[in-house]
């Protein structure tokens, strides 16, 4: 099946390495033009030339903080001029530390805010103008299945990314006259260096753990990073272009055992 993603110029976040990575190596795989931001360069560097030897497409590292507004800023000036525009937006950070509510300051949840909710508002603003310039575009924020059933210890990502579905449903609305679809994928356990971290605070026995995690997945495995990417190659790709205003949990039925 062909995507439609021939020479689509296309921005992926946190894409050094975990689900941003994976996302940007199918995107490229596609056909497409891809620009990779991460914040160390000396990890993000690597991944680019990684995916352009892998695919042969053309890869764009852009080395920034987009907790910061004029990185952001950089980010999508930077990409419009040496690659002529922007199609796809894929919203894809980090995540806040983790701990028990009571234990988080203001500068704490300050940090959160801009880090999942403000990163994104500030990226879709930069570049929903290039995207109606060219027609349309695809908007995809990665957030986590906490962002619709609430994780312990995950307070601070629960709360901002519960600003970025609300940003991206009214979002949606407002740039849908313009061919421009905006989606939210909730992923549930993926086998990330994220998953490690929680392997490691939480308190037990890693390998048991993981266990536990995986029986609660009705399909009985935690997921990959490709189970992920596909989805949203999918959604921001001109195939997927009619779903706009959802939130998608891509988590092997967890959502629905939890509840």
């Amino acid at each position: 099946m062909d995507l439609g993603l021939k020479s689509k110029v296309a921005i992926v976040g946190g894409a050094s390495m975990g689900i941003g990575y994976g996302i940007a190596r199918l995107l490229a795989a596609e056909g497409a033009r891809v620009a990779l931001t991460a914040r160390r360069e000396a990890q993000l560097v690597p991944a680019a030339e990684t995916i352009a030897r892998e695919t042969g497409a053309e890869v764009l590292p852009v080395q920034a903080d987009c907790r910061r507004a004029e990185d952001c800023a950089r980010v999508v000036d930077t990409v419009v001029a040496k690659l002529g525009g922007i199609d796809i937006l894929v919203n894809n950070d980090g995540a806040p530390p983790l701990g028990d509510l009571s234990s988080f300051d203001d500068v704490a949840w300050s940090q959160a805010v801009e880090q999942n909710l403000m990163y994104v508002v500030r990226m879709a603003r930069a570049a929903v103008p290039h995207m109606i310039e060219r027609g349309g575009g695809g908007i995809l924020n990665i957030t986590a299945i906490s962002a619709i059933q609430p994780i312990a210890g995950f307070g601070l990502s629960v709360a901002t990314w519960g600003g970025v579905i609300g940003f991206a449903k009214t979002l949606s609305l407002e740039v849908a006259r313009h061919n421009i679809n905006v989606n939210t994928i909730c992923p549930g356990y993926v086998e990330t260096q994220r998953l490690q971290k929680v392997f490691a605070a939480g308190g037990e026995d890693p390998q048991a753990m993981r266990a536990k995690l995986t029986a609660e997945v009705p399909m009985g495995r935690i997921g990959t990073v490709d189970d992920i990417a596909a989805i949203a190659v999918l959604l921001v790709s001109p195939c997927g272009r009619y779903t706009t205003g959802t939130t998608i949990a891509v988590d092997g039925g967890l959502l629905r055992a939890v509840r």
